[in-house]
């Protein structure tokens, strides 16, 4: 029987991103799980293979709204009348909502709206919301899918049961965390879980790095967290920026550590702005204090109004498109991988909450929404037209001029094609006819 209690840490699981922002679905998917393996299992029994529409007369009552709207108050006994804290308090006996939130706040930072979650009605969401529980919950590996239908497990997906190492804590992706919990430990005498990273910062600024992070430390340990000036070595202009910034959080990605922040610099000096700063390119960093005269006067009302950005803000502008800029627009992209190189690289990974399969005849509605040029429209969907309907076909969506994204996509070729948008299938076309030109020279 599933017995699990709705700790951070499963909840954390659950989410499969920012915690903070899709902490209602993820107590949701837990009430589920406790509805199709715990004791309420024995008292309302789903068939062996189930709808949608069975589970949704078994979970709620018969006057439950059919609709796709949020159901009104309608009956007192339906389970979409049921607050969001009585879901949660009491669950066992020594856990209490104190000490859940407490843990929660530890986790990260409390929403700001945390009591306004706590009051609401849980499962007080339209049938399309309800509906995508169920296919997260088959993508979490707690459902089996029978084509328009659902199948109970046999055997529960690996997940947290106890309270993570540190490593797991700093890990934003689940499943790493969840391995890291499980056998960051020696087993049998021998350490058996290793994580190997490409790191390309060069062993003579390790020092200067670790000082910037000690630095970083300090003023994070502190209230209130302060603002710094930088000087800051850009590869895009290949010259010293300077720039007054509020310092969010450090990131690890793609070979090297990236400080988060927020604020003035050289290429912004007129707005306040995201960017990310490598460390080993950070030349200076010295903390002010909210008072200092060199403080714009748009980042210290930030600071007085209490509406500086947290880390969690990253992490929810992070799940809305595929890329680290991301303080970049978004844009959607349309793919083209052949069939086999889909088989057996494409299915079945996880690249973006955002990345999903489309079937050959959705492209073009797409191409026709989201491509607004009426030439370029004309010559992207005679290009489809010329596809295999056998190809996979996806969309994402992702940060404009992101380098990491460039980076994966040039990975993946020449076993991909970029349909849309049309400035990024150009900037790919003549990157492969200058890579042809080099070497049919030689």
């Amino acid at each position: 029987m599933f017995q699990d209690s709705p700790t951070v840490e499963l909840l954390q699981w659950l989410a499969r991103g920012s915690l903070k922002q899709n902490l209602a679905r993820a107590i949701r998917l837990w009430a589920l799980l406790c509805f199709f393996y715990g004791d309420e299992s024995l008292t309302h029994p789903m068939p062996s293979t189930f709808s949608y529409a069975d589970w949704r007369d078994r979970f709620f009552t018969a006057t439950h709204p059919r609709t796709d709207t949020i159901p009104p108050l309608h009956d007192a006994t339906c389970r979409c009348h049921v607050l969001t804290a009585d879901w949660l308090f009491p669950v066992t006996s020594d856990h209490s909502k104190a000490a859940w939130l407490e843990t929660l706040a530890q986790h990260d930072s409390l929403p700001a709206d945390i009591e306004t979650v706590l009051r609401s009605r849980l499962f007080a969401v339209t049938r399309p919301t309800l509906a995508e529980d169920l296919r997260i919950l088959v993508r979490l590996g707690w459902l089996e899918p029978q084509g328009q239908k659902y199948q109970r497990v046999q055997t529960y997906p690996t997940r947290p049961q106890s309270a993570p190492s540190e490593l797991s804590n700093i890990l934003v992706q689940p499943d790493l965390a969840l391995i890291a919990s499980n056998l960051n430990q020696h087993l049998s005498g021998y350490q058996r879980f290793f994580i190997h990273v490409d790191y390309i910062v060069p062993t003579h600024k390790s020092d200067a790095v670790e000082d910037l992070q000690d630095a970083l430390r300090k003023i994070w340990e502190k209230t209130p967290v302060v603002p710094v000036a930088i000087a800051y070595h850009s590869a895009q202009s290949g010259q010293l920026e300077n720039g007054i910034v509020y310092p969010v959080c450090i990131y690890y990605v793609q070979r090297a550590t990236y400080l988060c922040a927020w604020g003035y610099t050289t290429d912004s000096a007129t707005d306040l702005t995201w960017r990310n700063y490598r460390l080993d390119r950070i030349k200076t960093l010295k903390p002010l204090t909210w008072k200092a005269p060199s403080v714009p006067r748009d980042l210290a009302a930030a600071f007085k109004s209490k509406e500086l950005p947290t880390p969690d803000d990253i992490q929810e502008q992070m799940s809305d498109a595929w890329g680290f800029d991301f303080y970049q627009p978004d844009e959607l992209m349309i793919l083209r991988f052949e069939n086999w190189f889909d088989v057996g690289y494409i299915q079945g990974t996880i690249r973006h909450e955002t990345f999903q399969a489309i079937s050959y005849n959705q492209v073009k509605p797409l191409i026709e929404t989201h491509v607004r040029d009426r030439k370029q429209r004309k010559i992207l969907l005679k290009i489809w037209q010329t596809r295999s309907p056998d190809d996979a076909y996806y969309q994402v969506r992702y940060r404009q001029h992101d380098p990491n994204v460039l980076l994966r996509l040039r990975a993946w070729r020449p076993k991909i094609e970029i349909l849309s948008p049309w400035s990024l299938r150009q900037k790919i076309a003549q990157e492969v006819a200058h890579e042809y030109q080099m070497y049919h020279n030689s």
